[in-house]
């Protein structure tokens, strides 16, 4: 059963898909329902769908140790498939890397929710002008999920946690896995079809052919 709240709205934001999946602008809020299927045993927890990574990045763990020091005061703790990807330093920058929009591994937080008592926000994610930011929503429960808010990030830490009093958040992920397999595979599905050069990728052409249908 999906992990989700009945405070979320169930949503995906993201670029068009050429001609089978328009975007009016940049971005879009795509109903979530609408989207293809991840075929199942695709997500593990290991990421193993990048390949063979295994890199630490010592600065990226030492940020983990700082968020992992502060979410435990509040009784919280870091997925570990999040864990699992920033600690890789062959793993963690993909979606970036990937990103036809600019967008970047932001990180910030915890910042305390302001949805629901005992819950945290920690950024992950941002579009390049803070016209979105993607967040791991965790509850006391250990359970966890990815929220989006569009036109709320903020470069200014300190500025965070009042901006997040007024954003409406929709649910886009059951995990943090799943957000970031979605997203590699749409950047490079939206470079795909517009330049053949680069070729379709099995993955890439299952995940289209949905849209195909």
């Amino acid at each position: 059963m999906r992990l989700s709240s009945p405070s979320f709205q169930r949503a995906w934001y993201a670029t068009d898909l050429g001609l089978y999946r328009p975007c009016r602008v940049t971005y879009e809020i795509y109903p979530y329902e609408s989207l293809p299927r991840i075929p199942a045993g695709r997500l593990t927890g290991t990421f193993e769908w990048l390949g063979d990574t295994n890199e630490p990045d010592a600065e990226a763990i030492a940020e983990m140790e700082r968020i992992s020091h502060d979410l435990a005061a509040m009784g919280l703790s870091l997925p570990p498939d999040y864990v699992r990807f920033r600690a890789n330093g062959a793993a963690n920058l993909v979606l970036d890397e990937v990103s036809v929009t600019g967008s970047w591994s932001d990180v910030a937080g915890p910042t305390p929710s302001p949805i629901e008592p005992d819950a945290a926000l920690v950024r992950i994610f941002s579009d390049q002008q803070y016209c979105a930011s993607w967040y791991l929503y965790l509850r006391p429960t250990g359970k966890s999920f990815v929220v989006f808010d569009v036109d709320g990030g903020s470069t200014d830490p300190a500025a965070e946690e009042s901006i997040l009093l007024n954003q409406e958040f929709r649910w886009c992920a059951e995990s943090f896995e799943e957000f970031a397999y979605r997203y590699w595979i749409e950047n490079r599905l939206w470079q795909a079809l517009r330049d053949p050069d680069t070729g379709m990728a099995p993955e890439l052409g299952e995940y289209l052919a949905h849209y195909q249908m």
